[in-house]
């Protein structure tokens, strides 16, 4: 099923947009109309984008530094945005909490939650009067615990970017930004490809989850839709879990 919105008068910012959610979601918004600034590290995977699709703009950046996310912001306002901001920059390492070292935790949270603050500030302050959409890419392991996949680092990140959606959310909504976010279940990308290449993880992941499968990336659609359009135009500070079922028991 197709899903479509209109987003051809609009300007978006996508973080992590070199591969997974990131990458696909630049292509949606794209092909909705929008111009894109397209933020990863990755700058030959930026460019490849760009050459598919001409409405996407690649701007190099780790979101970790604050002068990146500056020239990020920037880049969108000199083309007549923000208007969208979505927040899919992260990763989550498997190692068991009393392995894990405090600096890869903190980076971690730095990646994960931190960055989706500053990056949603920018965005907000460079929004104005005419307010605009942010979406921050949670996970349904900021939802629940990821036992026994050991990730209390990323547990610990996309639980805060939930309630820093909640947060900011309220404290935004009478200057016209909505936030919310989505958390997606198991969906294909770098940081589960490992995972589902394994047959006893596979049977695990079906056997948890009430459809009985993993997602496929385009189930991520229509709440990247709903949220980025004014469709949502009185909904902010809520979380979307798209994960088939997985958080409902």
């Amino acid at each position: 099923m197709s899903i479509t919105a209109d987003l051809s008068e609009s300007v978006a910012v996508v973080t992590g947009a070199s591969s997974g959610i990131g990458r696909h979601f630049c292509t949606l918004l794209a092909d909705s109309g929008a111009v894109v600034v397209a933020a990863a590290r990755r700058a030959e995977r930026l460019a490849k984008l760009q050459r598919a699709d001409g409405r996407i703009v690649p701007k190099t950046c780790d979101v970790t530094s604050s002068a990146d996310n500056e020239r990020v912001i920037e880049r969108a306002v000199a083309l007549g945005g923000p208007h969208i901001l979505v927040n899919a920059a992260g990763f989550g390492d498997a190692v068991p909490a009393l392995e894990h070292p405090v600096e890869d935790f903190r980076r971690t949270l730095d990646v994960d939650l931190t960055a989706t603050f500053e990056m949603s500030v920018l965005a907000a302050r460079a929004m104005g009067e005419r307010g605009g959409s942010i979406i921050n890419i949670a996970s349904v392991l900021g939802l629940t615990g990821s036992w026994p996949v050991t990730q209390a680092a990323y547990c610990a990140a996309k639980g805060g970017v939930v309630n820093l959606t909640r947060q900011l959310g309220a404290e935004w909504a009478e200057r016209g930004v909505r936030v919310n976010a989505i958390a997606p279940g198991w969906f294909p990308s770098e940081q589960t490809e490992e995972m589902f290449a394994r047959k006893d993880s596979m049977r695990w992941l079906k056997r948890n989850t009430p459809m009985r499968r993993v997602g496929r990336l385009d189930e991520l659609d229509g709440a990247l839709l709903l949220l980025a359009d004014d469709a949502s135009s009185f909904i902010t500070g809520q979380t979307i879990a798209v994960d088939g079922g997985w958080t409902a028991h």
